[in-house]
Formats: structure tokens, sequence, C-alpha cells
């Protein structure tokens, strides 16, 4: 087994192997120290893998200074050491004289946000991160690092009632995670009730969450029990809470708060008991910052947070997932299928904007489209280049000609397949009009440069400039 990094070490995880298996992680505690400025002597441990720094309340380092963003900047450790991040905050942080968007942090290095500069001093302290024994958590598989190290705090926090934010990217499986903690805890026989917030129209969304009596609005014809009711006892899975209207945040506030709720239209309080799971594939803490998102929800819904990484990022878990994939539908067709060399090679070459779900829709029409009990490259399909948007014509409906659109879809899956395909061209197109140049691109979008930049990750279009 090998020994703990020593405090000098620039590594800030170091993973534990025993047999040749990772059996733990090692993160060398560091901190924050503010040298200057009007929060001079303020510091903050870093004993996580991230710690935020800014103006709200929802940072780990709390700098009330008007010259600091919200959110301002992260510190992460990784296998290669800490890095800091500008996140995209408006007035950067600086090293020396030059403004940074990341760069890896060395023993007593200083940076300067605001009027405040901040030294990173490591410690001597070590913090074990246990992973999970097994390569699965309930139904979701993985044998990587990370995942292993998400199932063992899912091992821990699923018997009990805490309430659990999920993110990532849309396709990683959030609502596998939300499922999977509600099939491991003590409600696991009673409702699992899924709402997604971005699917639900804006007028109808009070009364999906909270219900309504009889006649409370046109079209009102009986009482209606919303989504908290018909979880009681259970859970409730709030799917994309990043799209709820931020004129509904209080009342779920205030629910979440007091655990009642009354119907729209009514007056009576109704009590509940429900454990709450809501997921996101957005930023929370940018939507804060841009007053999109209420801080004082963000921190009711994120008392335990689950980030799933992207699959590019855990590339060790394809050929196991795609083994699976393949089984299921080997089972469908009653024979036993495989994949070819050439075939994995190219799984494990793909980008996967669309991650785990991409994934699985690669496979099964492999399987369904192939020759034969084995899969070849050529079986293969990707959604690298999206099917461009057709101007209709008067007379004729509007919208993609995409092949992804056939029978059979859910609701969900369709729409994410739509939006992933406008999403890729859209962003190639905005590059090329302004040659690549992110911060022109961003302006003419209407988003952040952070934000613009993680979606021209997930969509493999980093060629990118400021």
């Amino acid at each position: 087994m090998a020994n703990p990094p020593s405090p000098f070490e620039e590594a800030g995880l170091t993973t534990i192997f025993d047999g040749g298996r990772p059996t733990v992680r090692h993160l060398r505690k560091s901190k924050l120290v503010v040298i200057s400025g009007p929060e001079l002597g303020k510091e903050v441990e870093i004993g996580k893998q991230r710690v935020t720094g800014g103006r709200s309340m929802i940072n780990d380092l709390i700098l009330p200074d008007k010259a600091i963003s919200s959110t301002h900047f992260e510190v992460a450790a990784r296998d290669d050491g800490y890095r800091l991040r500008d996140l995209d905050s408006t007035n950067g942080v600086y090293v020396g004289d030059m403004r940074i968007r990341e760069v890896y942090l060395k023993p007593g290095m200083e940076f300067r946000v605001g009027h405040s500069d901040i030294r990173f001093q490591p410690l001597q302290d070590i913090v074990e991160i246990p992973l999970s024994k097994r390569d699965n958590f309930e139904d979701i598989i993985g044998g990587s690092v990370r995942m292993r190290e998400i199932f063992a705090t899912l091992e821990k926090v699923a018997p009990s009632d805490l309430t659990v934010m999920v993110t990532g990217e849309t396709g990683t499986g959030k609502e596998m995670i939300a499922s999977g903690i509600h099939k491991a805890s003590a409600r696991k026989n009673k409702p699992f009730v899924v709402l997604d917030c971005g699917a639900i129209p804006k007028d109808l969304i009070e009364s999906t969450l909270f219900g309504h009596e009889k006649g409370s609005f046109t079209g009102a014809v009986a009482q209606h029990q919303g989504c908290f009711e018909q979880a009681h006892t259970g859970v409730i899975f709030l799917d994309e809470i990043g799209e709820l209207d931020v004129n509904l945040q209080p009342k779920l506030l205030r629910v979440l708060e007091n655990r009642e709720l009354k119907r729209v239209g009514g007056d009576k309080l109704i009590k509940i008991d429900v454990r709450v799971i809501a997921a996101t594939n957005r930023d929370l803490r940018q939507m804060v910052n841009l007053g999109t998102f209420r801080e004082d929800l963000y921190f009711r819904l994120s008392v335990i947070q689950i980030e799933l990484p992207p699959l590019r990022e855990r590339r060790e878990d394809i050929p196991g997932l795609a083994e699976v994939f393949l089984k299921e539908m080997g089972g469908r067709r009653g024979m036993s299928m495989t994949f070819a060399p050439d075939a994995v090679q190219g799984l494990l070459n793909h980008n996967w904007p669309g991650n785990v779900r991409e994934l699985k829709n690669v496979v099964e029409r492999a399987a369904s489209l192939g020759d034969g009990p084995q899969i070849k490259r050529s079986d293969l399909v990707f959604n690298r280049d999206p099917t461009p948007i057709r101007q209709s014509t008067p007379g004729e409906s509007s919208g993609f000609e995409n092949p992804s659109l056939v029978p059979g879809l859910e609701f969900k899956e369709a729409k994410q397949r739509v939006v992933d395909a406008f999403e890729s061209q859209y962003l190639r197109s905005l590059l090329e009009r302004h040659e690549g140049n992110i911060t022109r691109s961003a302006q003419e979008a209407g988003l952040t440069r952070y934000h613009l930049r993680e979606l021209l990750k997930r969509h493999g279009l980093t060629n990118i400039r400021e």
C-alpha cells in the first residue's frame, strides 16, 4: 500500500491501491488565508475536493466586497494538483499582474480577487475519501474511481432522509441516482414521484407541484393532488430544478422548510412527509449570481451534493456499460452478442456529448440494425454531426428534420435529442462567425463565458480563444 503524500507534494488527491485495485483516496488538506483586504485574517480549510469563494453565502470563503462576484472562484483538488479557476467573475482573478482563467497552485502561492490577496497554504493533515467496494449502486454501474467514490457516499446517504442535489451533464444518469437512493432507503416501498420542472408549462407548474381545488382556475373541474401530496411518505424527485420559475421558488422553499402546503385556491394547510431529491444540468451557483435562482433555496436543496462526471472523464467505464447494454439487447433478440475489438476502440474514441444515454442509444441501434451477433465498428453510428435545421416554407411545419425523432421514444429522450442537435449546430455556427473568439461568441449568445466554455467542452468544440 502506498504511503500518504508529504505536505510539500503538489498532488491534491492521491489514489491508494491494494492488490492493484483502488481502495481509498487521500486528500491533502490545505487552506486559503486572506493576507490583505477588508477580510484580513479570514481563512477557510480545504478539507473537501472543491471550495468556492465569493460574496454570496453559498461560498466556503465569503468575501463581502462589491468588487467580488457572488461566486467568484473555485479551488479544486485534483490528481495533478490544486487548480484555481475563475468562475466567470466580473473583475477577474489575478496572479501577480496577470488575469488568469485557471492555474495550478503551488505552496505559498498568492492570488488577488477584488480588494483581497489570498495565500494558498498546504497543511499536513490527510482526509481519507472512501471508495465503495462495489462497482455498482443499485442499477448504476461504474468501476472507475470517481464512480466508486460516489457510490460510497450514496451508501451512507441513502438510508437517511437527507435532501440530495444531483448535478451533472445531460445523460449522466441523474434520475437513476435518484431512483437508486429511493430503492436503498427505508422508503423503498413508498411512492417515488418524478417531476421534470422543464417539461411543465409555466402556468401549470404550481398546480402540478402543490395541487389545486375545484374551480380555482379555468379548467379546474375537480380537486387535484399535486406531486408533493402524491409523494407523501415517499420520495419526490425534482428533475431540472434550474428550470423552475423564480417566482415560484419562494413557495417551494416554504414547503421544504415547513413540510406543509396549500393547494392552489385552497386555505387548508396539508402536512406532507417526503424526502426531496433534486437534479440539474445547469450551474446553480452561476444562476444565484445572476439572480435567477434563490440563494436560500440553493442551500435548502444542497444538503448533500452529488456531482456526476461526464462519460468522457471516466472512459474506463465505457466497455463495461456497453457490455451491459448489449447483453440487454441480445436478450431481446434471443442471441448472445459481442463487440469486435475495433468497435470497442470506436466507443473509447468517441467524445460522448450525450454521455451514458448516448452510449446506450448507440449500442441499441447497432444491435438492432447489425447483421450478426458481433458488433463491428462499421455498425456504430455516432451523433457527431447533427441533422441541419431546415428553414420551413409557408404551408409546412417548421422544426428539425432529425432522424432521432423516431416512434417509441419517451418525451424527455426525444426532446433531449433535439436539444443536443440544436446546441451542437448553434455552437459551431456561432464560433465560425466569430472565428473561435469565445468572448464575442458569448456576447452574441447572451451567455457567460464560463457557461459557453462548458457547452463547448460538452460538444467537443474546444478549439477556442478569448
